[in-house]
């Protein structure tokens, strides 16, 4: 090929007169730089609007804590389980009046379902067997729209039921809320603790459990500081806050409310109170919550996020 070229080339040039230089090329214009695209104005209103509404939508959900409709803790031994009076974990009425038996020996609960009685876990049909203390499908039992596992608390041993029937569930209303302000994202200083450390923090059933903190939040409103410790479970999750405030007495529910926050970053933390929610014994007095340690009680009135719901 570049033989063949060059005997071109070179017949050209004897065939031909000398031809003119081509035109010059216009300068190449440099293409323009592309701006990486800025970020949306941050929307206070329409961000915390948009996380009440998934709030709602968890809570009122067939599995949401509105679907509470009993709690019984177990004794040693045998517990009769039904809708007759003379159970030890009486379920709603339509259920049947005896639907087995849940023993308890050496910190394991088993069930010995009632001949007739269906039974479903994990969508296959549980005749009977050991239970397991969690919240996760493999270990949630169902029997139509009810549904019931085993809980532990410390050294208690419970069975939740929740009911996709509910009457709170199906007349729920709404929870009203402060108007959404600025004046209420804060951002605080993140003091971490110097050595690994846990707090105590009460529960409604006068439990006390040792939760881990990574530290203290350190915030100022109207030039006056204030602190509150977070408890979480590993450097990776949010920062979990329960406490209480000067509007527990009238306004917000009485027991105090939480609040989450991303991991600290750069030594900050931001206190988002619009964002400030019920705890589950809010609307069911079947939730085992916990309580605002003494050092989250805040001698201020934070008029932000939820308020109380109904009588609670």
């Amino acid at each position: 090929m570049r033989i063949a070229r060059l005997l071109t080339v070179s017949t050209l040039a004897f065939a031909t007169p000398t031809l003119a230089a081509p035109p010059s090329k216009p300068a190449m214009k440099k293409p323009a730089e592309s701006k990486p695209a800025e970020p949306a104005p941050f929307d206070l209103e329409a961000e915390t609007r948009a996380w009440h509404q998934k709030r709602i939508a968890n809570l009122t959900s067939e599995e949401g804590w509105l679907s509470l409709v009993g709690l019984h803790w177990l004794k040693e031994g045998d517990n009769r389980v039904g809708s007759a009076p003379e159970s030890e974990v009486v379920f709603p009425a339509g259920t049947p009046a005896h639907l087995g038996t849940l023993t308890q020996k050496d910190g394991k609960v088993t069930l010995a379902v009632q001949p007739g009685v269906s039974l479903t876990r994990a969508g296959q049909p549980f005749t009977g067997g050991e239970l397991g203390a969690s919240e996760s499908e493999k270990d949630v039992l169902a029997l139509g729209s009810l549904h019931f596992y085993l809980i532990r608390r410390g050294e208690r041993l419970g069975i939740r039921v929740k009911d996709s029937e509910a009457p709170a569930r199906k007349q729920f209303h709404g929870i009203p809320t402060w108007p959404v302000s600025a004046a209420w994202r804060i951002e605080g200083r993140f003091e971490p603790a110097t050595t690994p450390r846990k707090i105590s923090v009460p529960n409604v059933l006068g439990v006390v459990e040792e939760m881990p903190s990574p530290g203290t939040i350190v915030f100022t409103v109207n030039g006056q500081e204030y602190r509150l410790d977070p408890v979480q479970e590993n450097s990776t999750e949010p920062l979990f806050i329960i406490f209480a405030d000067q509007t527990n007495r009238t306004e917000s529910y009485g027991a105090g409310r939480f609040l989450h926050t991303d991991p600290p970053k750069d030594g900050k933390v931001v206190l988002d109170f619009n964002r400030a929610y019920n705890p589950p014994c809010a609307f069911s007095a079947y939730a085992t919550c916990p309580l605002p340690p003494p050092q989250n009680r805040l001698k201020l009135r934070v008029e932000a996020g939820e308020k109380r719901y109904g009588d609670h």
